[in-house]
């Protein structure tokens, strides 16, 4: 049965998606991870430059973007009228080792913030294993604490569980955590599901390097979705274009109400000067960013299966 939402959490998520009610959101908020993929003596005004230019060229043709508070501000200001805004919560990185991670914010970016400069949600990354005992509860209090403040002011979350190794051996990039995977992932949607994040951010459930085998591919994209009580979209995670198409088709067939992408679209403008990144954007990306949304029109399941909008009375606002 479908939910009743809250009046600033519905107009968020009809802000950030289609007439369908699909999401076909452009991620561009990396930070730490941008810079490096910059060319070393990138200065700031240059790096800011970039992303605007990639930004409103591309949401021209996406239901919304995602981005940051560093980089992020004057394609935010110069995008489509139109476009949806979400904004990441989170600071980059995280605190403890490589297998235990914690969130990590900063306290001058707050949801008050998010909220006055125009985001109709908020993104929050958390590195997450389901399987952690302790460090997975903690995160779990953590993010469960964040939902409730940005309901508090009416921000819809989408919440983005980024999986890792817990064995400093064994590489998230290997076929022995790939064999792994897909329980992962599906751990991972039932578990942070119940926290009522309004949308899961999440990671392809198999490894496109190491497993190829299609209808696996299928099967564990509709293990997603028998878990999870909130909708779900495909991140891409880095995958070159035509493997994330694919990945995003299957996914939307398989349940997913659309897709979060960013580097499948744009990563190769990061090594380009100005007139052959413009060419590669008009040429290259936007087709991309068309073919996607073209897939996800298709194919995905509407958020609106899940939520419904707040019921008008004479006086809805007293209690609101």
């Amino acid at each position: 049965m479908a939910t009743s939402l809250t009046p600033g959490r519905w107009r968020g998520l009809k802000m950030t998606s289609t007439e369908d009610n699909i999401f076909t959101i452009l991620a561009f908020d990396q930070r730490g991870s941008y810079r490096k993929m910059l060319p070393a003596d990138t200065s700031y005004d240059d790096a800011v430059a970039i992303k605007r230019e990639v930004v409103v060229t591309l949401t021209q043709k996406t239901s919304a973007v995602l981005l940051d508070n560093q980089y992020g501000l004057s394609a935010a200001m110069d995008m489509r009228g139109g476009c949806g805004l979400l904004m990441s919560y989170e600071e980059s990185g995280y605190s403890g080792d490589a297998t235990y991670r914690k969130l990590i914010f900063n306290d001058q970016w707050t949801l008050d913030k998010t909220k006055r400069m125009g985001a109709s949600a908020i993104k929050l990354l958390a590195y997450y294993h389901p399987h952690s005992g302790a460090l997975a509860d903690e995160i779990e209090g953590v993010i469960a604490q964040v939902i409730a403040d940005a309901h508090k002011v009416d921000l819809p979350v989408f919440l983005e569980p980024m999986s890792y190794s817990l064995d400093a051996n064994i590489a998230k990039e290997s076929a022995e955590f790939a064999r792994n995977r897909p329980q992962v992932v599906r751990d991972t949607a039932e578990r942070l599901a119940k926290l009522k994040p309004d949308v899961l951010k999440l990671e392809f459930p198999m490894d496109a390097a190491f497993d190829t085998d299609k209808k696996g591919w299928e099967a564990g994209c509709k293990a997603i979705s028998a878990v999870s009580t909130v909708p779900w979209v495909l991140l891409s995670a880095g995958v070159d274009f035509d493997v994330f198409a694919e990945q995003a088709q299957i996914a939307s067939t398989a349940g997913a109400s659309g897709w979060l992408a960013g580097r499948a679209i744009w990563k190769e403008v990061t090594k380009m000067g100005p007139a052959e990144r413009t060419a590669f954007l008009k040429d290259v990306a936007v087709p991309r960013a068309e073919k996607l949304a073209a897939i996800a029109k298709q194919y995905s399941r509407p958020w609106t299966d899940f939520y419904k909008a707040p019921v008008s009375s004479e006086t809805w606002y007293v209690n609101y």
